[in-house]
């Protein structure tokens, strides 16, 4: 299943900027009836989801991020619009259990978990390791409201970090919060490429302006390209033993991840 640089969120109610979303050059498109739909109007929200993801549509991934388990939404919205969407992500994930549920009710949908509370961050282990997930996303904004810390990048790091062994040893893919400044591309692009160094696999995004900057952070160059396939000759050709490459030392780490830089090439 190809992954995903980039996924932008759209509200249900506003099915007039589908069309734009799939049009950003986003990887994936996650149609959003949890933050951006408001209690009275969820019924509607979930129409509007379904009705979309019922016709034809272009060759982006759509989904849709449905209601959390504990509310009275989440089994209509499983029911009804998971099976139609190309994954289903699960806010305020907190247990390998809840995701079973969705899963359920959304048999072979790939399952999107939010790690956004304390206690998500505590079993973030079994969530990224559960079955059917493809990914984990970071939700950022409720993580810091539920444990009481700023949006700063180093009160953040610990949970991004645990986030990133977790992700990498379940091998799925990790997804960074989105920034909540659209205007400002410099700073989208300087936390981007932090996330990147993590080990976050890509970034999801609340505006159209912010896909194709991201998309950029997560597309190796053709230097980092031709770097990577210098260092996987390099390795190969040594039968598995420890080369050089440029008066540098290249054992097996060095070599997975040129391969994973290889991987991502587009």
């Amino acid at each position: 299943m190809p992954s995903f640089r980039s996924l932008l969120f759209v509200p249900a109610l506003k099915p007039e900027r589908f069309a734009r979303a799939i049009a950003s050059g986003a990887d994936a498109v996650c149609i959003d009836l949890e933050d951006a739909v408001a209690p009275a109007d969820k019924p509607q929200g979930r129409a509007e989801a379904v009705a979309y993801l019922q016709a034809a549509r272009s060759g982006v991934a759509v989904g849709v991020r449905i209601n959390a388990v504990t509310t009275e939404w989440c089994a209509a919205d499983a029911a009804e619009a998971g099976p139609l969407a190309d994954f289903v992500m699960v806010p305020k994930a907190e247990s390998a259990e809840q995701l079973a549920q969705i899963a359920k009710a959304a048999p072979g949908k790939p399952l999107w978990p939010l790690v956004e509370t304390g206690e998500g961050l505590r079993r973030a282990w079994e969530i990224a390791a559960a079955p059917g997930v493809q990914g984990v996303l970071f939700g950022a904004f409720d993580y810091s409201a539920d444990v009481g810390c700023t949006m700063e990048w180093e009160p953040l790091l610990f949970a991004r970090g645990q986030l990133a062994a977790a992700c990498g040893r379940a091998r799925v893919e990790l997804l960074d919060a989105p920034s909540g400044d659209i205007r400002d591309g410099a700073a989208l692009e300087a936390s981007t490429r932090r996330a990147k160094a993590l080990g976050f696999t890509g970034r999801s995004c609340i505006h159209p302006d912010q896909v194709a900057v991201v998309n950029t952070v997560f597309t190796p160059t053709e230097a980092e390209l031709a770097q990577a396939r210098r260092i996987v000759e390099a390795f190969d050709a040594a039968a598995g033993q420890a080369a050089q490459l440029d008066g540098k030392l290249i054992e097996l780490p060095v070599a997975l991840a040129a391969r994973r830089v290889l991987g991502r090439a587009r």
